[in-house]
């Protein structure tokens, strides 16, 4: 077993029993966002935690020892992702990156920010022509230092 099993396990018992990531997140105590990348195995839970996604999910002593274990990040089978959904934001980062690059280093200066001090929200935006997928995304700003 490793923790691509638990994901794997997780993700068929939510297809099968219709589990929100919104409901799972509430019991978590979490946002949405976040208990959703920690199930997909991007995250790292307390055993807390763990104790709750395994209660939701029927998941043993073992599997829920492995949500608690740090995991390698990055998701993504393919270096330039072939899902529509996830090729748009590598479609939006290839032709906004430098623009959102100049911008932040002109307000902020030289420097990134966070993935790590991190936050995101994702709302649906009602709107006559379709609806709109709203993101925000909010990360800490880490200049670079002088050494």
């Amino acid at each position: 077993m490793n923790r691509n099993d638990v994901t794997e396990k997780i993700i068929t018992v939510k297809v099968k029993k219709d589990i929100k990531w919104a409901d799972v997140a509430k019991k978590v105590g979490e946002s949405k966002e976040w208990v959703t990348a920690a199930c997909l195995g991007q995250m790292t839970l307390t055993a807390e935690q763990a104790k709750v996604i395994g209660k939701i999910f029927g998941l043993d002593a073992e599997e829920q020892k492995w949500l608690q274990v740090v995991p390698y990040k990055g998701s993504l089978p393919t270096s330039v992702p072939t899902d529509p959904l996830i090729y748009r934001w590598y479609e939006i980062v290839s032709v906004y990156g430098t623009t959102i690059k100049e911008l932040i280093h002109e307000e902020f200066g030289d420097g990134i920010m966070s993935a790590i001090d991190f936050s995101m929200d994702i709302k649906r935006e009602p709107n006559e022509k379709g609806d709109r997928v709203n993101v925000v995304l909010s990360g800490k700003f880490l200049p670079y230092k002088t050494y």
